[in-house]
C-alpha cells in the first residue's frame, strides 16, 4: 500500500476552525494584521483575496466578501461587483505570473452543494495547466502541490504589487 503523508492536514480534518472569532477561518483572517501570515494577497473596500491553504493546485484563491455571509443574494451591489472584480484580478495576475493556461472558478453555495465553509460565502479561483491532471490525480486521485505554498505567496503578491493593488 501506498501512503501519501500530509501531516499539515491534520489541522484541518480535525477542526480547522476552531479557536477563531465566531468559528469562521475567513474573518479570523480578515481581523489579523499580518497579511503574509494570513495568506491575504489583496484587500479591497469589500472583499480580500487570501490563499487557499489546501489547494487543489499551486495559486489556488478565494476571493472572499469581508462582511460575514452566506448567500450571493445578500451581498450588496458593491460587494457583488467588488467580489467579480476581484476574481478578474486574480485571474489576470495568475496568467502574469504563474504562466497558467486557464482557470477554474466557482462557488459552492450551501454544504448540500459542496461548501466546506458554507456560513462564509467565497469564490474560487484556481490556476491550471496543459497537463496538469496527470496521472497522479486521474488514477491515484491524489493532488501533486509542487511548491510551498509560502514561495507561490510571494510570487503572486509581487504580481499584485506591481499592478498597485495590494497595499
Amino acid at each position: 500500500m501506498e501512503r501519501l503523508w500530509a501531516p499539515w492536514r491534520m489541522k484541518y480534518v480535525t477542526g480547522a476552525n476552531e479557536g477563531t472569532p465566531g468559528g469562521c477561518v475567513f474573518c479570523d483572517a480578515a481581523e489579523r494584521t499580518d497579511d503574509r501570515e494570513s495568506l491575504i494577497l489583496h484587500r479591497g473596500a469589500h472583499t480580500m483575496t487570501i490563499m487557499n491553504l489546501y489547494p487543489y493546485t499551486n495559486g489556488h484563491v478565494m476571493v472572499v466578501p469581508f462582511r460575514h455571509v452566506a448567500n450571493l443574494t445578500d451581498l450588496t451591489d458593491e460587494e457583488r461587483l467588488e467580489l467579480v472584480n476581484g476574481m478578474a484580478s486574480a485571474v489576470e495576475v495568475m496568467r502574469e505570473v504563474l504562466r497558467c493556461d486557464g482557470h477554474n472558478i466557482g462557488m459552492n453555495l450551501g454544504r448540500t452543494a459542496g461548501a466546506g465553509i458554507d456560513a462564509h460565502l467565497h469564490v474560487h479561483v484556481v490556476p491550471r495547466w496543459a497537463g496538469d491532471a496527470n496521472y497522479m490525480t486521474v488514477i491515484g486521485d491524489v493532488r501533486v502541490i509542487s511548491e510551498a505554498i509560502e514561495d507561490t505567496y510571494e510570487k503572486l503578491r509581487a504580481g499584485y504589487l506591481a499592478r498597485g493593488s495590494a497595499r
